[in-house]
């Protein structure tokens, strides 16, 4: 009879188990709070944790070493304490810049909402380097762009180390009426490769905002008031090569203000803003009929996107990305003679309201006059608008609309998106509908994504529509015209909870890819294999073969693709990665194959210097079996930081080509720059990019001439009111 009774009892307490709730108290301190990375007396007073979990290596189990968290609060901050026992004393004390470190660490996580979708990520390594982000639909996605004012300090010891942190109130947003928050810690120890959170993770899923514990506030509620003003008087001065030994000095000043007159809404201005792009964009070998991408890196269009972005994005895996229909590179674009078009004023407003997320952009181009090929043309003023609603349903499900548009004489473009995404634990299924605006004409494009890790099994499934008239080229990145692409791969997964492989996963599945271009039907099958060890690193196989046809030629194509990665040690990472294919070879316009490979690998030298490279190679096969051309890109750079957030970096971005037998392209790079204190910085930065093509009316075949040469220093100074 007990064990029928116990049998009956099991699947309850199973479920209990899994459910338990973890709660931390969050007390105001009658003693004031010195972040000294010493343990005071102020903090007897506070409740604290150390039942922490690893996630990795071994999911589930007691960490190795013991940590444990406080956290009181004044008036004005919330403040935290970790004290990190080591008991080996091998933990990496490494410098570094914000959001830029290699070493142990701790971070706290905040859903200051409690929409369980959305949180703050803050934290600090061992060595004593800033850590902040945003977690973004259900911890799927990390905005390390968004960057707040808070202060924190380590400090080592005997047995290990302590980090202390400040995080003031008006510094982030949250609900005034909620009496607690979501919350979570993380410590990361580097030598184990040891992974551990206050709260529990199927290794599977990963981190969800979801499951967080709770910050429960003791007798009172966060009410800072004030005028919560951020100024930014922003120096520049740059200077441009422009031929015959000439420069061209444009001193300049800016202004930056952001405005949170409450703690769910957030305006942003920018008058006269630095908008240009010194960094060189790195080269990029194209053989496709599809333009090439380039991440946006100017700080303006970076910041606080999360609310412009349609939903279903996920950083672990890139296999469902929804249609970057606002694409900030449009916006102040580099000309064809290397001229930009000036940016003249940014202005944009984000915020909550209960359930709804919303955001508003405005920026002004000025006209600019380039030259190509000879011939004259103008880019006329122009104004872009972008505007954001967003819903959450069903916990941490969303729906919004998007409407993104630029306006100049005599023309108007546009695009109107409704998007959204539905998620649990292990799945998220996400779409999108487009509308694109071209003066009195338009079309339609759609996407949908499916993506379920389960513990024993995997499904994924995409599929994407683009009209044949749907262009938005002058706002967002979707080139594929007149396409429909669809892929689903499914397959068994394997997880090990004690041997030297965290997981195996097997994939396969059909895939098709409609191009009107072609008037024809590309399909075929993938088959793939991937292999996780606990030691962290890893390598994955895929394969596909099937039938296609360009340009009027229907041919039988494949390819066979392999990547791996490894983090074997506190000093070394890197990647290694290839591939063979025959496709149709879009830049000499002939069918033949085309592989590739490349290596990346950095090694950490000392705690503050860092070394690295990275090295592609591209070989272009001819119709007969030949080669003619092979292409080798070598990026050598590296990285000094004698202190935490100063940092020296020189690189270079080397490309030779066989067919030519010479050096083609040269880029290179010198930065300094120094974050002296919260949104701080001075910077400096010189930038030589140099080709065999005519410059500046100047052409010398037999040598690299310059192409662009430009030199820029800033000073950016936080008044925090």
């Amino acid at each position: 009879m007990r064990k029928i009774v116990l049998l009956l009892l099991l699947p309850m307490l199973l479920f209990a188990k899994n459910s338990i709730e973890k709660n931390l108290h969050l007390r105001k301190s009658k003693i004031p709070i010195k972040v000294d990375g010493i343990i005071d007396q102020a903090w007897v007073q506070a409740d604290s944790i150390s039942d922490f979990i690893q996630h990795q290596p071994y999911n589930g189990t007691t960490p190795k070493e013991k940590t444990i968290v406080k956290v009181l609060s004044t008036e004005t901050s919330l403040f935290c304490m970790f004290i990190c026992y080591d008991s080996a004393q091998n933990a990496t004390y490494h410098t570094g810049t914000l959001d830029n470190t290699n070493g142990d660490g701790v971070t706290m996580m905040l859903d200051t909402f409690n929409d369980k979708k959305t949180a703050y990520k803050i934290g600090l390594s061992a060595g004593g380097t800033r850590i902040d982000a945003r977690l973004l639909d259900d911890a799927r996605n990390r905005d390390y762009n968004w960057d707040g004012i808070w202060f924190g300090v380590s400090k080592r010891y005997d047995w290990g180390y302590i980090v202390e942190m400040e995080i003031p109130y008006k510094s982030i947003q949250y609900d005034k009426n909620l009496s607690e928050w979501g919350l979570d810690f993380d410590r990361w120890v580097m030598a184990n490769n040891e992974d551990t959170y206050w709260c529990h993770y199927e290794e599977n899923e990963g981190q969800r905002i979801s499951k967080f514990g709770k910050l429960i506030f003791d007798g009172f509620k966060p009410q800072v008031a004030g005028l919560n003003l951020e100024i930014y008087p922003v120096g520049l001065l740059k200077t441009n090569y422009t031929g015959n030994d000439n420069y061209n000095m444009d001193p300049t000043a800016g202004l930056d203000i952001f405005y949170n007159p409450s703690s769910a809404l957030t305006f942003q201005l920018t008058s006269n803003p630095d908008f240009a792009q010194i960094e060189a964009d790195p080269f990029d070998f194209n053989i496709s009929r599809y333009e090439s991408y380039f991440s946006e890196r100017r700080p303006f269009f970076i910041e606080g996107q999360e609310v412009f972005t349609p939903s279903g994005r996920q950083r672990n895996s890139g296999f469902y990305r929804p249609m970057e229909l606002f694409y900030p590179r449009r916006i102040g674009k580099k000309l064809p003679d290397g001229g930009e078009i000036p940016l003249q004023l940014g202005t944009r407003a984000f915020g909550r309201l209960n359930s709804w997320e919303y955001g508003g952009f405005i920026a002004a181009t000025g006209e600019k006059a380039y030259t190509q090929d000879g011939e004259r043309y103008l880019e006329k003023q122009a104004t872009f608008a972008s505007g954001r609603i967003k819903k959450q349903l069903f916990g941490n499900s969303t729906a919004g609309l998007l409407y993104v548009g630029k306006f100049e004489e005599g023309n108007t473009y546009g695009v109107l998106d409704a998007d959204g995404a539905f998620r649990d634990d292990n799945w998220q299924l996400a779409w999108q509908l487009a509308r694109s605006i071209k003066n009195s004409e338009g079309d339609y494009a759609g996407s949908v994504g499916l993506t379920q890790f389960g513990e024993r099994w995997i499904n994924m499934f995409r599929s994407r529509y683009v009209g044949n008239e749907f262009d938005i080229d002058q706002i967002g990145f979707v080139p594929w015209k007149g396409t429909w692409e669809t892929v689903w791969l499914t397959g068994p997964r394997w997880p090990f909870e004690k041997s030297a492989i965290r997981a195996i996963l097997i994939y396969f599945g059909p895939y098709s890819n409609y191009e009107k271009a072609d008037e024809y039907t590309d399909r075929g099958g993938v088959l793939g294999i991937n292999f996780n060890f606990r030691k962290f690193w890893g390598f994955e196989i895929n394969l596909d073969t099937g039938k296609s046809r360009d340009n009027d030629r229907t041919y039988k194509s494949y390819s066979a693709n392999f990547s791996s990665w490894f983090s074997w040690s506190p000093r070394w990472n890197g990647n290694l990665w290839g591939g063979y294919s025959r496709s149709y070879n879009f830049s000499r316009d002939y069918l033949a194959y085309y592989s590739w490979s490349g290596a990346e690998l950095s090694w950490n030298i000392l705690s503050t210097l860092r070394i690295g490279s990275q090295m592609n190679t591209y070989i272009e096969g001819e119709p007969d079996g030949g080669v003619v051309n092979t292409v080798y890109n070598a990026r050598p750079y590296f990285s000094l930081t004698p202190v935490n957030d100063l940092n020296i970096r020189v690189y270079l971005d080397g490309v030779y080509y066989t067919d030519s037998s010479q050096l083609e392209q040269l880029i290179g790079g010198f930065y300094f720059a120094y974050n002296f204190r919260p949104k701080s910085w001075i910077y400096f930065a010189l930038n030589e990019v140099q080709d065999r093509e005519e410059h500046f009316g100047m052409h010398d075949p037999r040598s690299l001439n310059v192409a662009a040469r430009a030199a820029v220093f800033k000073l950016k100074y936080l008044y925090y009111f």
